[in-house]
């Protein structure tokens, strides 16, 4: 296909992914502020405009990840494997690691709405940890490392170290775990693990490539952990996002307009990295032909008016209307009516992720149909559901969060004994999908909102809805599989057939 064609394609597809995606979070707004939440029409208005270059920033961005890193990450890891040097692959995988990170926008969402620590000190620790945590995925992939004991082992040491970090760094550190499987981080490494898995010829290579995003979403975790230790965080007052306060279209324009050189600065420098080690790691190794190299670079470019687009959005539009609408129905006479809000959005939002679609999809390939694209929509569905109802009971109450993810996670781990292995890898890479964009962008800065009405203390209580949703899928899918398991067990399989208990989860390539 011309490249001319596949852009206009790839973004009219993407335009359609990023409505679905986005619009129940609008209907939702619209239906609260005309009922028990009314809202300035400042606010409203850049609510709408911020929506806007939301849907145009995510269908640009998603169409340009895909046309530039899905294909460098896929490129990268095969050629990289060939090398057969394990030094040189373990400090290329820490690199691209570590440079991906720092651009993905869940992640620089996050670290702007955190008092007290710097957001660029959290972006730093953060991409080390997935830098480092993406060198131990490889390391997997190559000597035949199960990865149920190694998500005992790593999430043993969360909770082990969860006892000394400060109570109010444990969901922050949570909730950066959940961000950095984002739209940028996410399809960079499952090609890279496709590209690694590409130069095997065993038959269980493409089912090795799951897990790295798993395991990279740990490495998160640890670093803020490390993090909290080490950092003095002191009483620095939390102060909300700017509120818009316009009189009319052409004043409201004017914020925007101001806040986008900011983002267009930040974002180059976030990306320039990128295309400096490609360019190098091009020149030297990979030596990709000038059509490739053309694609690679459009796709660079569609991936930076996206985040710049995207980011301006949340900033200015939709993270003070998030702010205001949780702080205006918690200041009410029924507080715990964020619940049920909560709950809405997050079962409608969840239900329109495309990358939630792909999950489905793909759920329904492995199991052969026992296991429907519906089925498995509606069970993510009414487990984020109840996750931010949960979530939103735990910032009214201020129970720690640790009270509902060690629980949860020992019952993912102690599941994923009784079913097949690549539901595990699944789940866990998974969990970074349902907690998207909307995440980060609406339902955290909804519940700061709520936080600041009821008195709570913001990063204790209000930060951990990106940790309590990641969580669900890991219980929900493996949940999934074990019924798949159990309806293959009374149905009666041929001799010759083989079945998911023949899945060797590991196999070892020649270094």
């Amino acid at each position: 296909m011309n490249l001319r064609l596949e852009i206009q394609h790839g973004l009219t597809d993407k335009l359609k992914e990023a409505l679905v995606s986005v619009m129940p979070v609008p209907v939702i707004v619209l239906l609260l502020s005309s009922t028990v939440a009314p809202i300035p029409t400042g606010i409203m208005l850049s609510f709408i405009l911020g929506t806007l270059l939301l849907i145009l920033g995510m269908m640009f961005f998603t169409h340009g990840s895909e046309m530039s890193m899905s294909y460098m990450g896929e490129k990268v890891g095969s050629s990289m494997t060939k090398t057969k040097n394990l030094p040189l692959i373990i400090l290329i995988t820490f690199v691209i690691g570590f440079m991906i990170t720092v651009a993905e926008p869940d992640l620089l969402v996050l670290a702007e709405q955190v008092p007290s620590v710097p957001s660029r000190t959290i972006v730093l620790f953060v991409s080390v940890g997935v830098g480092l945590f993406l060198v131990l995925s490889i390391l997997r992939m190559f000597f035949r490392i199960r990865l149920s004991l190694l998500l005992i082992v790593l999430y043993l040491m969360v909770f082990i170290l969860s006892i000394f970090v400060p109570e109010d760094f444990l969901p922050l550190a949570f909730d950066s775990g959940g961000v950095t499987t984002g739209p940028m981080t996410v399809p960079f490494i499952m090609a890279l693990g496709v590209g690694i898995a590409s130069v095997r010829s065993d038959k269980h290579a493409e089912n090795d490539s799951f897990g790295l995003v798993a395991l990279c979403s740990v490495g998160p975790i640890l670093a803020v952990m490390v993090l909290g230790i080490i950092y003095n965080m002191g009483e620095t007052p939390y102060r909300g996002p700017a509120l818009p306060d316009a009189d009319n279209s052409v004043e409201m324009a004017r914020l925007f307009i101001l806040e986008l050189p900011q983002y267009m600065m930040e974002i180059a420098l976030a990306l320039l990295p990128i295309l400096f080690f490609f360019s190098i790691y091009q020149m030297f190794m990979l030596k990709l032909k000038k059509k490739s190299i053309l694609r690679i670079g459009l796709g660079l470019v569609l991936t930076y008016i996206g985040l710049v687009l995207f980011l301006t959005g949340v900033h200015v539009g939709f993270l003070p209307a998030g702010y205001y609408l949780g702080s205006i129905i918690a200041s009410g006479l029924l507080p715990y009516f964020l619940i049920p809000i909560a709950m809405l959005i997050g079962f409608f939002v969840v239900k329109a992720e495309p990358a939630v679609y792909v999950l489905n999809k793909q759920v329904e390939e492995i199991t052969d149909g026992d296991i429907s694209a519906r089925t498995m929509g509606l069970a993510l569905s009414i487990g984020v559901a109840i996750s931010l109802g949960l979530s939103m009971l735990r910032m009214l109450t201020g129970i720690s969060i640790l009270w509902f993810l060690l629980p949860g996670y020992s019952i993912a781990i102690l599941i994923s004994f009784f079913v097949p292995k690549i539901y595990t890898a699944i789940a866990f890479d998974s969990g970074g999908v349902a907690s998207g964009p909307m995440t980060a962008t609406f339902l955290l800065p909804f519940a700061q909102g709520a936080c600041v009405a009821v008195g709570g203390n913001i990063v204790r209580d209000s930060f951990g809805v990106v940790a309590m949703v990641a969580m669900t899928p890991l219980i929900t899918i493996q949940v999934l599989g074990l019924i798949s398991q159990l309806q293959k067990a009374k149905k009666p399989v041929p001799a010759a057939a083989p079945g998911w208990e023949e899945y060797d989860d590991f196999t070892i390539i020649e270094l």
